[in-house]
């Protein structure tokens, strides 16, 4: 099973989600609403600090492009949004959910 650094989807919930497959990272070149869109659907479950959504820069590998990272107040929150939108379907794609580690996401380490 590959892993990948800062994703980890048992064990203790932590405060930031990472969640996969919801959009391409060409899909980020220029539409401001996704952010709408994110805040709208993941503030259902609890209360934001903050949303980080690494976009495509031209010839420059930006790590994390294409996922979406979701802080909440606390690791609670972020557990019962991991299992709301976990499966759930967003632009006909299946969301993948993992808790994020916190410390990496605070760096921008994704």
């Amino acid at each position: 099973m590959l892993q990948v650094p800062g994703l980890q989807n048992c064990g203790i919930p932590t405060k930031v989600l990472c969640q996969l497959n919801m959009v391409m990272p060409e899909e980020l070149v220029d539409d401001e609403e996704i952010w709408e869109d994110i805040k709208a659907e993941c503030c259902k479950y609890g209360s934001l600090r903050s949303i980080e959504i690494p976009r495509p820069i031209n010839g420059v590998e930006v790590p994390g492009c294409g996922k979406i990272f979701v802080e909440y107040d606390s690791a609670a929150e972020c557990q019962k949004a991991l299992q709301a939108r976990t499966g759930r379907k967003f632009t006909n794609r299946v969301v993948v959910t993992k808790y994020y580690d916190s410390d990496m996401y605070h760096r921008h380490d994704f």
